[in-house]
């Protein structure tokens, strides 16, 4: 096994590990900060694979932006510090079959799709980026832009349901 290797699969047990915390622990702070651990793996992933670019904006749309707006949405609400409720088993199940799902028509998508090979060059003229986000044509990436500005609107939105205050309630 290649150092290439082990810092692959180091990276991607950072990556997977976290987003399981994620989305596996009952307080919601700490859901946040696995989150980032998460988010901070992908673009060392990035930066791995060296398009340095790629990652700074994986840092500063993800991390700087979704994440902080997350983060300060929980430090707003009254009960930061509790633990989440548990779901009902039926949104559980919902859940798995919907994760399930997700696998079947990624695998199948991975599975019946030609992928070709690349030669290993990227083409890291600043220029050309730029002209390539601008372009709404073949090689361009404006819808990109456009769902992640959907994207920040959608955490800017979660992150004021999350601040609102709820009853406490009484039992």
């Amino acid at each position: 096994m290649t150092i290439t290797q082990i810092i692959f699969y180091l990276l991607s047990a950072i990556i997977l590990g976290a987003a399981i915390l994620s989305v596996t622990t009952r307080k919601i702070f700490r859901s946040a900060i696995w989150l980032l651990l998460s988010l901070v793996g992908i673009a060392g992933l990035y930066f791995w694979l060296a398009v340095e670019f790629i990652a700074a904006v994986q840092i500063v749309v993800y991390v700087g932006g979704i994440v902080v707006l997350i983060i300060f949405s929980i430090f707003l609400t009254q009960q930061s510090g509790l633990e989440m409720k548990k779901a009902p088993p039926k949104r559980t199940i919902a859940s798995l079959l919907a994760v399930a799902s997700g696998f079947a028509l990624t695998y199948n998508l991975i599975y019946h799709y030609g992928f070709k090979t690349g030669d290993g060059k990227f083409d890291m003229e600043l220029d050309r980026i730029g002209t390539q986000m601008l372009n709404t044509g073949k090689d361009g990436f404006a819808l990109p832009f456009e769902v992640v500005s959907i994207l920040l609107l959608a955490a800017m939105i979660g992150c004021i349901v999350i601040a609102t205050k709820t009853k406490p309630e009484t039992t």
